[in-house]
């Protein structure tokens, strides 16, 4: 069944003139602008495109039935990733993970995979590649993005809490391990009744980056399921790059 056929037909009528508060502390409005069918190798998908007045980004919902009104639906936030999605970088999981959450909800009646333009974990495109270098110079990828100036995870989840509203889902059950999204969405509004783990298995070029986020940033993944693959600094003195505060030059050496 098609979500063209469906209330979010209406929902785009609806938004062509959208205008609100906004969500979260930043009061960032979003709206629908486009609504397409979208066939794909994992199954048949809506994509619905949208605006806002934060980032100039166009963030896109892809939709597998009608999620309208719908409590508990599956969703799974996925932030882009270029090296990942596109390359078939294997310094990440990104890919695994969009295809894996892709495949689920392609066989259930109903979910939503979130696209949000939100590159290298807020931190742009550039920055991510000056991170890997950071990296492949012996740091890790908390380490790295320290180095560069920026917080452990710059990624914000208002534009995220904000679609979902716009499609007027009532709560949803996230597909994540981090808890950060399940907080961030809860604080901006959006019902989460359950969690669906999103655990894959890890790769020997990876396995260092997925262990990092579970020990450094809390994501739920099982260390019990990692080889331990020694990582070896290069280098006695970790690299500091111009600009960085007192307190992000002590935080390499904790």
């Amino acid at each position: 069944m098609s979500l063209i056929q469906l209330p979010v037909q209406d929902l785009l009528r609806e938004n062509e003139n959208h205008c609100c508060d906004g969500c979260g502390p930043a009061g960032i409005c979003v709206k629908i602008v486009s609504i397409a069918e979208l066939p794909t190798r994992f199954g048949d998908f809506q994509i619905v495109a949208f605006s806002n007045d934060k980032d100039g980004k166009d963030h896109i919902a892809i939709v597998r039935g009608d999620v309208t009104d719908g409590e508990d639906i599956p969703v799974r936030l996925h932030s882009e990733c270029l090296t990942g999605d596109a390359l078939g970088s294997l310094r990440c999981d990104c890919r695994d993970q969009l295809e894996a959450a892709l495949t689920a909800i392609g066989k259930m009646d109903k979910g939503i995979v979130l696209y949000l333009r939100q590159e290298g974990r807020g931190i742009g495109l550039a920055n991510k590649i000056r991170a890997y270098a950071l990296q492949d110079a012996g740091l890790d990828t908390v380490e790295a993005n320290l180095a560069l100036g920026f917080r452990d995870d710059e990624r914000d989840y208002e534009v995220a809490a904000h679609m979902l509203m716009s499609l007027k889902v009532q709560s949803i059950r996230l597909m994540t391990n981090n808890p950060r999204k399940i907080e961030d969405l809860k604080r901006y509004g959006v019902r989460v009744s359950g969690r669906i783990p999103h655990v894959l298995p890890p790769n020997p070029h990876n396995e260092f980056y997925l262990r990092t986020k579970a020990e450094k940033s809390g994501h739920m993944l099982d260390l019990k399921d990692f080889k331990g693959k020694v990582h070896l600094q290069e280098q006695d003195d970790r690299p500091i790059v111009k600009g960085m505060t007192p307190s992000q030059i002590e935080a390499l050496h904790e």
